[in-house]
C-alpha cells in the first residue's frame, strides 16, 4: 500500500509540473549525474597521481635519478628498490643497474634483476607494480571500468628462441652479468655504497619480434574496425615502441596511449554504449588498449573527419588528430576549432597540399613530428607484413 501510495504521489507531483518545469528537473538531474562523473574522474586522477609521486619519492632515498616507466621505457624495481631494470624499447637496449656495497652483493642483484626481466609477463607486472596496488583500491566505483590484465610475454620472445627454461636463463644472465662488464659509480644516496650498472643491447630485429605477438589482435581489431592493419602498427610503433607498460604525463597508457578522459571515454562509449573512465589496469591490458585506440581511430576517421571527401588527405589529418585532436586539425585550416568549416578548404587540396599544411600550421611541433613518422612507419609495416593497402571506406 505505502509503494501504491508514493507511485501515486510521484505522479501527481509529475503531471502538476508544467513542461518548462518539467525539463528544468530533468537538466538539474543530468548536471548532477555528470557533476558525480566529473568527481570520480577528478577524484581518481588525483589519486593517482598521489600514487605516482609518492613511489618516486620513496625510490629518491635510494636513487639520485628515481625515473619510473614512460611510453618508451619500462622500468622494474625489485621490492626493497635496491635494483632496477630500464628496459628501453626505442634504444633496444636493457640497462640493469643496483645499489650495493660489495661487488659479490652487486652481482647477485644484477643476476636477479636481469632473469625477473627477461621472464616475467604482463599479469605479474601488474599485480606486483606498487603504484597499481595503490590504484586497484580506488577504482571500485561504477564510473571506473577495471579488468585484469591477461598474462603475456614480455621480453621473454625477444631473448629466447624457444619458451625460456632455468637453464637457458640462467646461460642467458651469465653471459651478460660478468665482472668485467659491470660499470661502478659511488652512491650519492646510501653511504659506503655504490651503484653497479650493467648495458645490455636487445637481439636484431627486437622491433619485429615485439610488433609480431600483437599481430592477431591488431588484425582483428582493425578489420573490425575497418582500419587499415599498418595504420594500428604505426600508430602503435609510434606511440610506445610495443612497450606493453607505456606510460606518459598526461596521463596516458598502454600500447597505444590511451587518455582515459578523452579518447577512452569517446572510445568505450562508441563500442559499448556506456560512459566509462577506463583504469590504467583496464589500458594495460593489450587486447583491450587494441580495441580501445583502434575504435577511437574509426572515430577520428569516419565521424569526426568524415566531411573530408579525399580518403589520404583524411587519413593524413586521422593520423594527426590521433595526437592532437579533431579540433587542432579545424584550427591549422581555419584558425578556428569548427571541422566544418575546416572540412570546406580542405576538400578544395590536394592531400599533398593537406600534408604541407599540417606540417606548415599545425600549433605544435610534436603533432607535425608525429604525422611524418606515422606515414613512414605505415609503408614500414606494409612492407613486414607484405599487406595489400587499401584506401578506408569513405562512406
Amino acid at each position: 500500500m505505502k509503494t501504491f501510495l508514493l507511485l501515486l504521489f510521484t505522479t501527481f507531483a509529475l503531471f502538476a509540473q508544467t513542461p518548462a518545469e518539467f525539463l528544468q528537473a530533468q537538466k538539474k538531474a543530468f548536471q548532477s549525474y555528470k557533476q558525480k562523473e566529473f568527481d570520480a574522474l577528478t577524484a581518481y586522477q588525483k589519486a593517482q597521481e598521489k600514487a605516482y609521486k609518492a613511489y618516486k619519492k620513496n625510490l629518491a632515498k635510494v636513487w639520485e635519478k628515481p625515473k619510473l616507466s614512460t611510453k618508451k621505457e619500462w622500468l622494474l624495481y625489485a621490492k626493497d628498490k635496491k635494483s632496477r631494470t630500464d628496459v628501453n624499447f626505442a634504444n633496444e637496449t636493457i640497462t640493469v643497474e643496483a645499489v650495493a656495497k660489495t661487488p659479490q652483493e652487486a652481482k647477485q642483484k644484477l643476476q636477479v634483476a636481469l632473469a625477473k626481466a627477461v621472464t616475467i609477463n604482463t599479469r605479474q607486472v601488474q599485480e606486483n607494480d606498487p603504484i597499481e596496488k595503490v590504484v586497484k583500491k580506488i577504482t571500485q566505483t561504477k564510473m571506473i571500468q577495471n579488468a585484469k590484465v591477461t598474462a603475456e610475454p614480455i621480453l621473454a620472445p625477444i631473448i629466447f628462441k624457444t619458451k625460456p627454461t632455468k637453464k637457458s636463463v640462467a646461460a642467458y644472465v651469465n653471459k651478460h652479468i660478468t665482472q668485467q662488464n659491470i660499470k661502478v659509480l659511488p652512491s650519492k644516496k646510501i653511504k659506503d655504497a655504490f651503484v653497479y650498472k650493467v648495458k645490455i643491447k636487445m637481439p636484431k630485429g627486437a622491433l619485429y619480434k615485439r610488433s609480431h605477438l600483437y599481430y592477431a589482435q591488431i588484425k582483428k581489431a582493425s578489420k573490425k574496425q575497418a582500419i587499415p592493419l599498418e595504420l594500428t602498427f604505426a600508430i602503435m610503433h609510434t606511440e610506445s615502441y610495443f612497450n606493453p607498460r607505456a606510460r606518459s604525463h598526461i596521463p596516458a597508457f598502454g600500447l597505444m596511449q590511451i587518455v582515459p578522459k578523452s579518447a577512452g571515454i569517446d572510445a568505450y562509449f562508441y563500442l559499448y554504449k556506456k560512459k566509462k573512465l577506463l583504469s590504467s589496469s583496464y589500458l594495460y591490458d593489450s587486447a583491450n588498449n587494441i580495441t580501445i585506440g583502434t575504435a577511437y581511430l574509426h572515430l577520428l576517421y569516419y565521424r569526426y573527419l568524415r566531411k573530408i571527401k579525399n580518403p589520404q588527405s583524411r587519413l593524413y589529418c586521422t593520423i594527426a588528430a590521433y595526437n592532437t585532436g579533431a579540433g587542432n586539425i579545424a584550427y591549422a585550416f581555419t584558425k578556428h576549432y569548427s571541422m566544418h568549416k575546416a572540412a570546406a578548404l580542405i576538400n578544395k587540396l590536394s592531400p599533398s597540399q593537406v600534408y604541407a599544411k599540417l606540417q606548415k600550421d599545425l600549433r605544435f611541433d610534436e603533432p607535425k613530428r608525429y604525422l611524418k613518422n606515422v606515414k613512414k612507419r605505415m609503408q614500414l609495416y606494409h612492407r613486414l607484413y607484405a599487406m595489400q593497402v587499401k584506401e578506408f571506406h569513405t562512406d
